[in-house]
């Protein structure tokens, strides 16, 4: 066995070997379709876009997910963990496009749909792959046979299968109004793929298409004047451009100032055009002037107050940005060069008021950085009143769990508030509609206009969908002239059915009569809405079940200072980089690499400077793991320390060495688990045998209650704390003493204690630390006859079950121990300050409150002098003389009396006292200077106040030993 902990070496090679005996998928050593009395477990993936690289956030997820598979694949259940691939449309298409005009200079209209399609299947047999291996090096434990892929012909016939049943019964239909639209990408997009930038004020933009910088965070006021009279009304506006698709303005009712003007129009400066002036509730009269411009086809509040008073809606912008319709001198502009020009006409014909700075939110489109314009179109949409009435009934009836609960609030938020589902994109790669406009062949047919969703019909095929406009009109099939829809469904459409399409639906398959419905769905909170809640809408309306009967929500990840993760500031953290490590200046190249503007790299290399000046120590998947399943306390947002990540890499260092250390004991022997070996029952063992396996009882049971109630962090922290302080701190320095004796019998009982407690521990932390667990697990000698009734993996051994260790648990003993232990602590404190070595022994004397304490104690003094470096031991009621003696306060039944005379240089110790008081107290003066400055709550981040204060506390508590430490040498003179 290596002499050190490797991260590379010891995560090099298993996850092939899993992969090749077939352990990940439900048929191993059983027949799927036979019960199981243990139950089963599934779970899908939340399938990761194909463009995508493994992210901080991808990390969270797969630890989570491959954690609790791996513990329900332990505890004997039929386990299937489905990964996939999301095709994910407008990221693809944006990808690829760059390729080509970056390698020849064309765009996808220079090819065309088909040759364009080709490209991007080019593109993802290519590349597509490269998520897939990075999970793979997460150590996710996904059935890869499989694996689905959302343009799969499998999951294209669920999606075909899914519109055309619900456009058939009404669910689906097309309509006219407002959505989010990309001019770079000429599609709508959805919610999820705007981003709400926040502006302080006044701040420059770049935007795609524009050599200069935009201005946004500015508020402009300007005068319409009104028809008929020298009056005017002055209105504000963030985007004075869309000024020319205004056709009202609306006042408060109650509005004095108005109420005269109510009825009456304004005067368009630049376009033929009156404006009707409306009273609305929704003004706020005290808000600006009171009188708001309306632009009824370019805002979402303006479309619903232009519908209340059927104001015209007029669209001046083109797909692509441009000012089109009746705009006079402005028609033809990109709609960012019109809004300077808008702005010097309006001070040219004298109606310009004013610029004001105006803190303000800007909706961004995540995949093209251009600024989203709202939009009248017409589009597809799913109806969706009735599914979130069904979805919120499931959660209040508790058939669907949602955890944790203050999640519960969100979703009855949206499901009670729930608007129609827009799910038609304007793009070439995705599931083509399905749906067909119909043109009837006969003079005297009526003609149909693309908006009115009459003239619209769906089939599995051209030939099913013109049998269905025959009928619909009632003209011979022949008559009909069919035109297939250009626009492609939004991608969170074919994810929304990912629960069952990838087992074959529609199609009666025995994997769907298998494993539909799923177990649980585990994702970011952030997707709620946007996949957790429509995949409950399709299971509902189209399977009639819920797909999946608990929802687990992670927090999101930020960085250490509790900031979002973004690229401009330096604080994205590629997970590979955390588990290989990487230097400084590896991590600025990844920057001159990116598509960041040169001022933003700048920024981001000093955030890296800062937060990295020694680059990323290399830790290890397991460690990366086991930390972020540890974080998942913090509820809403993990603020994710790389430090942190690097103290797990330690602590899976201190396993390698325990295991290292104790195979030294266990080597050449017949060595059984307790509970191989039937000998379980807790006849005359030895005090700290029974006390480590009553350690182990309690890490058991915390563990599986851990995960029956998604608390990782309690099952990490008792993992952890069983194996760093109960197993190696106390039990293997307690023990070796026995093994340096000649009592066989007692060397023999030790073995199966420590035996039992490794291949235990290591089995709770397997679901965790899956490398380091089965590296160390396959290492532990069994005899031969043992070896072949064992699983031949870690991964697919049994998890260690309350039931099976119940009988060792002592609590009284547990109590008792850690008096024992904080005596061993306090004692090894007073010895370090006065920099006495293990080697020289002192007498300790334990002086306690009462006698039940002495006989409790007193079994316990050998153990005391091995860990505390004392002898001899005694315990009494009555410490007796204490000249010379460090006397310290256990607890309130006992203090340690430490003999010192004698064994130390009494003048030397106080001069290095009296030094290291000083440089303390010097210390602490600076520290708590720094805290007492103007404003530091409001401008000092909150971690490093808390980091401030626990080295205040630190600082302090070492002032008070020295002191005593002191107080006692003076005792000496």
């Amino acid at each position: 066995m290596p002499e050190s902990y490797s991260p590379r070496y010891v995560e090099a090679c298993w996850y092939s070997w899993w992969e090749k005996e077939g352990y990940f998928a439900p048929e191993y050593n059983r027949d799927i379709k036979a019960p199981n009395p243990n139950g089963q477990f599934v779970m899908v993936i939340p399938p990761p876009n194909v463009t995508g690289s493994l992210h901080l956030g991808h990390a969270l997820t797969n630890s989570v997910e491959d954690t609790i598979t791996r513990y329900h694949r332990m505890t004997g259940k039929t386990t299937l963990w489905v990964p996939g691939c999301d095709h994910a449309g407008i990221a693809t298409q944006v990808v690829v496009e760059k390729k080509l005009w970056r390698e020849e200079k064309i765009n996808r209209h220079d090819l065309g749909r088909e040759k364009f399609i080709e490209k991007v299947w080019e593109w993802k047999n290519e590349k597509g792959h490269r998520i897939y291996e990075q999970l793979k090096k997460m150590g996710s434990s996904l059935d890869w046979n499989r694996a689905s892929f959302t343009m799969d012909p499998k999951l294209c016939k669920a999606v075909l299968e899914a519109f055309v049943t619900m456009h058939q019964d009404g669910t689906i239909y097309r309509s006219t109004r407002l959505v989010n639209w990309s001019c770079t990408l000429k599609s709508a997009i959805s919610d999820i793929e705007v981003d709400k930038v926040e502006l302080p004020g006044r701040t420059q933009l770049s935007v795609p298409g524009y050599k200069e910088k935009i201005e946004f965070g500015v508020i402009v006021s300007f005068a319409y004047k009104i028809d008929g009279s020298d009056e005017e009304i002055v209105v504000a506006t963030t985007r004075v451009e869309t000024m020319l698709g205004d056709t009202g303005i609306a006042v408060h009712p109650q509005d004095p100032r108005y109420t005269h003007l109510v009825g009456k129009y304004a005067l368009h400066p630049f376009c033929q055009r009156k404006l009707l002036i409306v009273a609305d509730d929704y003004v706020d009269k005290d808000f600006g002037t009171g009188a708001v411009k309306i632009t009824p086809a370019h805002d979402p509040n303006d479309y619903d107050l232009g519908k209340r008073h059927n104001l015209a809606m007029i669209t001046i912008f083109s797909d692509d940005g441009q000012i089109i319709g009746d705009c006079g001198q402005f028609t033809g502009m990109k709609r960012f060069d019109a809004r300077k020009a808008v702005l010097a006409a309006l001070e040219q014909v004298g109606q310009y008021r004013g610029t004001a700075d105006n803190p303000m939110v800007v909706p961004v489109c995540s995949r093209s950085k251009d600024i989203v314009e709202p939009m009248i179109k017409p589009q597809w949409y799913v109806k969706c009143d009735q599914m979130a009435a069904d979805a919120a009934e499931a959660v209040r009836s508790g058939k669907l769990k949602v955890v944790p609960e203050m999640h519960q609030k969100t979703w009855f938020s949206w499901m009670d508030n729930i608007r129609d589902w827009c799910i038609s994109r304007q793009l070439w790669w995705g599931h083509r509609i399905p749906a067909y406009f119909v043109t009837i062949d006969e003079p005297s047919a009526k003609v149909g206009d693309e908006a009115d969703n009459e003239f619209w019909v769906s089939g599995r095929t051209e030939a099913e969908a013109r049998t269905n406009a025959a009928k619909r009109f009632n003209v011979p099939e022949e008559k009909i002239i069919l035109k297939q829809d250009q626009d492609v469904l939004d991608t969170w459409f074919s994810s929304a059915l990912f629960p069952f399409s990838v087992f074959g639906w529609p199609d009666k398959t025995d994997e769907l009569d298998v494993f539909f419905p799923t177990t649980l769905l585990e994702t970011g909170h952030d997707i709620l809405f946007f996949w957790v809640a429509r995949m409950v809408f399709f299971g509902q309306k189209l399977m009639g079940k819920l797909p999946f009967s608990e929802v687990y929500l992670h927090a999101m990840v930020r960085d250490a200072h509790g900031r979002k993760m973004s690229k401009s500031l330096g604080n994205v953290i590629d997970p590979l980089d955390v588990i290989y490590g990487i230097s400084l200046d590896g991590l600025m190249a990844q920057l001159d690499g990116s598509n960041l503007d040169p001022a933003e790299v700048g920024r981001a290399k000093e955030g890296q400077k800062q937060d990295y000046p020694q680059g990323i120590p290399e830790c290890g998947t397991d460690a990366l793991r086991f930390a972020l399943c540890q974080y998942t306390a913090q509820g809403r947002d993990i603020n994710l320390d790389v430090k942190r990540v690097q103290g797990y890499r330690f602590f899976c260092n201190k396993l390698w060495n325990a295991t290292r250390f104790a195979l030294t004991y266990l080597q050449g022997s017949e060595i059984h688990t307790l509970n191989e070996a039937s000998n379980r029952p807790m006849i005359s063992r030895p005090l700290m045998d029974k006390w480590i396996l009553s350690c182990l009882s309690t890490a058991v049971s915390a563990c599986n209650a851990g995960f029956q109630q998604y608390d990782f962090p309690r099952a990490t922290s008792a993992i952890y704390n069983f194996f760093l302080y109960e197993l190696c701190d106390v039990y293997l320095e307690a023990v070796k003493p026995i093994f340096q004796g000649l009592d066989e019998s007692a060397k023999s009982a030790a073995r199966s204690v420590l035996v039992t407690c490794i291949d235990t521990g290591l089995k709770l932390i397997s679901p965790f630390m899956p490398f380091i667990s089965e590296e160390l697990w396959q290492r532990l000698p069994r005899p031969e006859s043992v070896q072949k009734t064992l699983p031949p993996s870690i991964c697919i051994a049994p998890y260690p079950t309350d039931a099976e260790f119940q009988v060792w648990k002592d609590e009284e003993l547990e109590e008792n121990v850690k008096l024992v232990s904080r005596i061993v602590s306090n004692v090894r404190s007073v010895r370090a300050s006065y920099m006495l070595p293990n080697k020289t022994k002192t007498k300790l004397v334990l002086r306690c409150s009462d006698q039940e304490v002495v006989n409790m104690l007193t079994h316990f003094t050998g153990n005391i002098s091995t860990l505390s470096f004392c002898q001899p031991v005694s315990v009494s009621t009555d410490g007796g003389n204490t000249r010379g003696c460090a006397i310290v306060t256990v607890s309130d039944k006992c203090d340690a009396i430490v003999h010192l005379e004698g064994l130390i240089d009494v003048q030397k110790e106080k001069t290095r006292i009296t030094g290291l008081v000083e440089k303390k107290r010097q210390q602490l003066d600076k520290l708590q200077e720094g805290m007492v400055v103007p404003n530091y709550t409001e401008k000092v981040p909150l971690t490093v106040q808390e980091t401030n204060k626990e080295k205040e506390v630190e600082l302090e508590t070492e002032l008070q030993q020295l002191d005593a430490a002191f107080a006692t040498l003076s005792t000496m003179d």
